[in-house]
């Protein structure tokens, strides 16, 4: 099921996918049928569509979210993370199916994934709404990078994506949802609002299944995770940092704080 996610290439044919196999997944939990995880050979890098074009970082253009042009191009970029976020999900469990875990690390995803494929169609109706579309713009070809890098490392993966890219959701989302608020862009405010508030849980999938594993290998979790994110994380950890939601999901301030105050001060500021 998730290499079949992976290796769809359009994003709502890639969320229907997603969407049909969380619900049999559940809906096989909630009957109490015997599951087998198996094994699998997921591909390096997820099937993606011929568009948007993606591009190195530096190259997309900076979004100027004050415009309606401004605002397209941010949704757009959040539709571009959504999808990735999907495959992410998806990967995590076909990438270390050889490492054996409780079916709730199973659940947890399963569910992260399925919600990942609610926010990127919720978005593509904003950007559709828009008179735009996901594809329309180029988008940011490092997103997968985290995924590649950790390709082989199942901790490693926990520490960068959940704990490190999405907790940076929980920062910088309060600040788009005022964005098209003051537009007065209600529908997409409520998307942000579902978006925002499921992530929460995301980060905390991280933060659970990387302590269980910290705990299996009598390792400890604050120091094993800053020698991983300083491995792996290529970019620098920049406050502010949403302190609260990020407690919530179980990530406290000396575990994110000594890694952005070792940053050079230039990377800072940029």
């Amino acid at each position: 099921m998730a290499v079949e996610v992976l290796t769809t290439a359009d994003g709502r044919a890639k969320t229907a996918l997603s969407h049909r196999y969380a619900a049999d997944w559940f809906a096989a939990r909630d009957a109490g049928a015997p599951l087998a995880i198996g094994n699998a050979q997921p591909p390096l890098r997820p099937s993606r569509p011929d568009r948007p074009e993606l591009l190195s970082p530096r190259d997309v253009p900076r979004r100027r979210p004050g415009s309606p042009q401004g605002r397209i191009a941010l949704l757009h970029a959040v539709a571009h993370i959504e999808l990735n976020a999907v495959d992410l999900h998806w990967d995590i469990i076909a990438r270390f199916s050889d490492h054996p875990m409780p079916m709730g690390f199973y659940d947890d995803w399963v569910k992260a994934a399925d919600e990942e494929s609610k926010h990127f169609n919720l978005v593509c109706d904003c950007l559709e709404d828009m008179d735009s579309y996901y594809g329309a713009l180029p988008a940011h070809a490092g997103m997968w990078r985290a995924a590649e890098d950790t390709a082989e490392d199942f901790m490693g993966r926990l520490a960068v994506v959940p704990m490190v890219l999405e907790a940076r959701g929980l920062d910088v989302t309060p600040g788009m949802i005022e964005i098209f608020r003051k537009a007065k862009q209600n529908a997409t405010v409520e998307a942000l609002e579902i978006i925002y508030s499921e992530e929460v849980g995301h980060v905390a999938y991280g933060s659970k299944w990387f302590h269980f594993l910290c705990g299996r290998h009598e390792k400890d979790p604050k120091d094993t995770f800053h020698g991983l994110v300083r491995r792996y994380f290529h970019s620098a950890l920049k406050p502010p940092f949403n302190e609260e939601k990020r407690a919530e999901a179980g990530l406290p301030p000396d575990f994110y704080w000594p890694l952005a105050e070792e940053t050079p001060l230039k990377q800072r500021g940029s």
